[in-house]
């Protein structure tokens, strides 16, 4: 008779713990797999931000460098954005505003002028129909303050026109100064020869030559320096003026009106009758001495005696009473 045996307990678990070991070991493995993947990447990133780091912080300087050199000169940054260097402009500006008092507005605007560093080259001021003054100013100012001079003189009333303009003459004193440096050469070579030269007659000729040269180097000394003068201050010109009273309408006429009104026309008509008497005085005069005269001649004359007489002597009786 064959006998069976069972497995027992002991047997049973072996692969069971087999199994389980297995399954740990696994995840073990796993989780330390992971575990340096994470700190890979943890590694990794911390070297990607410390490097993105490391360049904003040389941006950053580069750019405070930026910032501080520019910082260090911001009236040159201004000042090459306005105008280039090198570049010659002259400007001018008119303006015309009306303001409530003239002489008030012109000193504020001399004030202006002066308080920028500039000057008043010339001021008119006249009163007309003797009811509102008009006052008409030239001042110069410097380049650099341009502008704010013509905000502040529009500012002081009501602006009624403005008209602005710069030319560039950098060329022409470019040239002028070009034209200077060559002309001096030329009076310090003809001052040379004068120097070597033996003959009076190449004395005189050189002589002549160097006045000539002279006169011509003077002209272009003159020239730059009233380019230089427009050139460094700006021409504004201001016409102030007052606004005319207008006279409004009153109510109607009244009684008074009519009175005041009544009376003005009788004088003058009385006025008038008066200048006609005086004109005609000298007439009426010497008429009457005229009609004065011929009613004497008219009494001296013989035929009006005589014809009085006549008259009296041919006349008839009178009839004898009955």
């Amino acid at each position: 008779m064959q006998t069976y045996r069972y497995p027992g307990r002991s047997s049973v678990r072996r692969p069971r713990t087999l199994l389980a070991a297995g399954l740990v070991a696994g995840l073990l493995a796993l989780s330390g797999c992971g575990a340096s993947d994470i700190a890979s990447d943890t590694s990794s990133g911390d070297s990607k931000r410390a490097i993105g780091a490391a360049e904003q912080g040389a941006a950053d300087a580069a750019s405070g460098k930026a910032e501080q050199g520019a910082g260090g000169a911001p009236s040159q940054k201004k000042k090459s954005d306005a105008l280039p260097s090198g570049t010659h402009v002259i400007r001018t500006a008119t303006l015309s505003v009306e303001v409530k008092n003239v002489p008030k507005a012109a000193a504020v605007a001399r004030s202006v002028a002066e308080s920028s560093g500039g000057l008043v080259a010339s001021e008119e001021t006249e009163r007309v129909d003797d009811t509102h003054d008009m006052s008409h100013l030239v001042l110069r100012v410097p380049q650099g303050e341009y502008d704010a001079v013509l905000k502040e003189l529009a500012g002081t009333g009501k602006l009624l026109s403005r008209t602005s303009s710069a030319k560039d003459v950098t060329d022409q004193v470019v040239d002028v100064e070009s034209r200077i440096a060559t002309q001096r050469a030329s009076v310090a070579r003809v001052r040379k020869l004068m120097e070597q030269a033996g003959k009076l007659s190449d004395v005189v000729t050189l002589e002549g030559e160097l006045s000539s040269r002279q006169a011509t180097l003077e002209s272009l000394l003159a020239q730059q320096a009233s380019l230089k003068d427009r050139t460094s201050l700006a021409t504004v010109t201001l016409d102030l003026s007052e606004p005319e009273t207008v006279v409004k309408d009153g109510d109607d006429p009244g009684f008074l009106d009519a009175l005041g009104g009544g009376w003005h026309a009788f004088v003058t008509m009385l006025l008038w009758l008066a200048m006609a008497a005086g004109a005609a005085a000298p007439f009426l005069a010497a008429l009457a001495v005229l009609v004065l005269l011929w009613r004497l001649l008219r009494r001296r004359l013989p035929g009006r005696g005589k014809s009085r007489t006549g008259g009296a002597a041919g006349s008839s009786p009178a009839p004898p009473a009955s």
